[in-house]
C-alpha cells in the first residue's frame, strides 16, 4: 500500500470519526443518535441500546425506543437516566418515549462549541497524519527509495489531500451547526 494510500485511509477514518461524534450532538429535533450508544446491563453483559432495541423519532420532538425483548423496557428507561442525558425517559407498557425538550439558547451555544471543538480535533488529526506522512516520504528520499522529485510530488499530493479533508471537516461541522441553530 502506497504512502498516499494509506494517508488517504487515515484521513478518510479522521472524517468518519468526525461524523459519528456529530452525530451524537443534539440539536432541536429528536434524534436517534443521541441515545444509540447509551449502554444498557441486560442478560448480565452491557449491551448498546440499538442493539437491542429499535429507535425511531415519530415526532419532530419525540423518540421512540421499543426493546426486541419488551421485558427490557424498565432497564432500558433506566440506562437512558443514568446516561446524564437531561432526557427524562417514559416508560409506556413496552415501549420508552422521550420528549425532546426544546433548547435553550445557552444549550444551542455549548452545543455549537462542542460541534467546533469536533471539528478543530479532526482537523489536527488529519494534519498530524500529513506530517507522518511527509517524514515517511522524507525517510524513502533518505534512504534512497524514491528520488527528490517523486518525494516533493508525493508532499504536493499529501498536502492536497488534507487541503479537501479540512475542507470536508469544515463544510460537516457547519452543516450540523445550522442544524443546531435551527429553531
Amino acid at each position: 500500500m502506497s504512502i498516499l494510500d494509506q494517508t488517504r485511509a487515515k484521513m478518510l477514518a479522521a472524517i468518519e470519526h468526525l461524523k459519528n461524534d456529530l452525530k451524537n450532538i443534539r440539536t432541536g429535533r429528536a434524534n436517534p443518535g443521541i441515545v444509540e450508544h447509551v449502554m444498557v446491563e441486560v442478560y448480565g453483559s452491557p449491551m448498546r441500546l440499538k442493539d437491542i432495541a429499535s429507535i425511531s423519532a415519530p415526532e419532530a420532538r419525540q423518540l421512540l425506543i421499543t426493546p426486541f425483548d419488551p421485558q427490557n423496557a424498565n432497564t432500558v428507561g433506566k440506562a437512558i437516566e443514568k446516561a446524564n442525558l437531561g432526557l427524562m425517559p417514559i416508560v409506556d407498557g413496552h415501549a420508552i418515549r422521550i420528549k425532546i425538550p426544546p433548547m435553550t439558547e445557552e444549550i444551542r451555544k455549548k452545543m455549537a462549541k462542542i460541534c467546533h471543538e469536533e471539528k478543530e480535533k479532526t482537523k489536527v488529526s488529519i494534519r498530524n497524519i500529513r506530517r507522518d506522512s511527509n517524514e515517511l516520504a522524507r525517510k524513502q528520499k533518505a534512504d534512497g527509495d524514491i528520488a527528490e522529485d517523486a518525494m516533493k510530488k508525493l508532499e504536493k499530493s499529501i498536502q492536497e489531500l488534507t487541503d479537501k479533508f479540512c475542507k470536508e471537516a469544515d463544510e460537516l461541522a457547519e452543516k450540523k451547526e445550522k442544524e443546531i441553530s435551527t429553531i
